[in-house]
């Protein structure tokens, strides 16, 4: 008899599960891995996501309540005879009695992984090093690898680094971006050259004090890194696009106002800066919400850096979004 899932499902808050896969590697305990392989219908979650349940662990949601606990009752069961299952809700379902509001068809995919699988050491690890991986598996034989041909009957997840995010700069604007970064799931530091000796008090992010070309090469720069400048000093701003620009960052973002940005990009292009590259920045930073509020702006530099990475992975990209004057 497993324990009932919390009434309040902040579980499902989380979309990387890798931390609940952490957990159980460290603490030793074998996993029940769910991965949803099929949605018809319009479902309330895309394939590949995931949940994770183990002794005292549970992480990530598929319906919002509607398949959740029989969900975990089956992982259970798998945890208990090592058997994979392969779940359907909605047409087709052996449980007609379970039904999502949406009306949709899922079918989700249950595995049992212990601690010391070398697929899931691999994965934790591909983690830590920022490498893409992808995991193939049929619940009795996985790989986990940088590319690999999947097998018949077996699933196929991909995953990517942690999104990172930069902030550069101090006032509560700043403070937003970072802390919503942070509450986001990015690993989230905020960048305050020659700053207060003691970090900002925000859960979950790191604080550095060095000069921007020093920050960004000890943190570190790819395609999942977000740079957002927010200083509101002209000269900290120059040095940050200066260290930022030439980076590998995916995303580069500015705060100002449009009618200045002209004269904060001619040393740039003095400095013989690509025109590529500066075409690329997003400035005035962030989605054209109306607001102007520091939670106004951090939801929209966040919003743009979430729908420019799902833009880049659909098949139907987005079109762009009008900016928003700031000052």
């Amino acid at each position: 008899m497993r324990e009932a899932l919390p009434e309040w499902p902040l579980f499902g808050m989380a979309d990387d599960v890798r931390p609940a896969l952490r957990q159980a590697q460290q603490g030793k305990t074998p996993l029940a891995l769910a991965t949803l392989t099929s949605v018809e219908g319009g479902g309330p979650r895309p394939p590949g996501t995931q949940m994770v349940f183990a002794d005292g662990i549970v992480a990530g949601y598929f319906s919002g309540g509607c398949v959740e606990s029989d969900v975990a009752d089956h992982a259970l069961a798998c945890l208990a005879d090592g058997t994979p299952r392969r779940l359907i809700y909605g047409a087709g379902s052996p449980w007609p009695d379970i039904q999502l509001l949406c009306g949709a068809r899922i079918e989700i995919f249950v595995e049992r992984v212990a601690s010391d699988d070398p697929a899931l050491a691999e994965l934790l690890k591909a983690q830590d090093e920022r490498r893409s991986v992808v995991w193939i598996s049929d619940g009795v034989k996985r790989l986990c690898a940088t590319s690999a041909q999947p097998w018949d009957g077996a699933i196929v997840q991909a995953y990517d680094p942690t999104p990172r995010l930069v902030v550069f700069g101090a006032d509560p604007t700043a403070l937003a971006i970072a802390s919503l970064g942070a509450q986001s799931g990015f690993e989230t530091t905020l960048v305050r050259p020659k700053g207060p000796q003691a970090p900002p008090p925000l859960p979950g992010v790191a604080y550095r004090r060095d000069e921007p070309q020093a920050a960004l090469a000890a943190i570190g720069t790819d395609a999942w890194t977000a740079i957002a400048i927010a200083t509101h000093n002209l000269d900290l701003d120059q040095e940050a696009l200066a260290a930022a620009l030439p980076s590998a960052a995916g995303y580069v973002g500015l705060l100002g106002a449009r009618k200045r940005l002209p004269e904060r990009l001619a040393p740039l292009r003095a400095a013989g800066f690509p025109e590529a590259r500066l075409q690329q920045l997003h400035a005035p930073i962030g989605l054209d919400i109306g607001g102007k509020a520091p939670w106004e702006v951090a939801l929209s530099v966040i919003g743009e850096i979430v729908a420019l990475r799902h833009a880049r992975t659909s098949s139907e990209p987005r079109a762009a979004t009008p900016k928003r004057e700031t000052a």
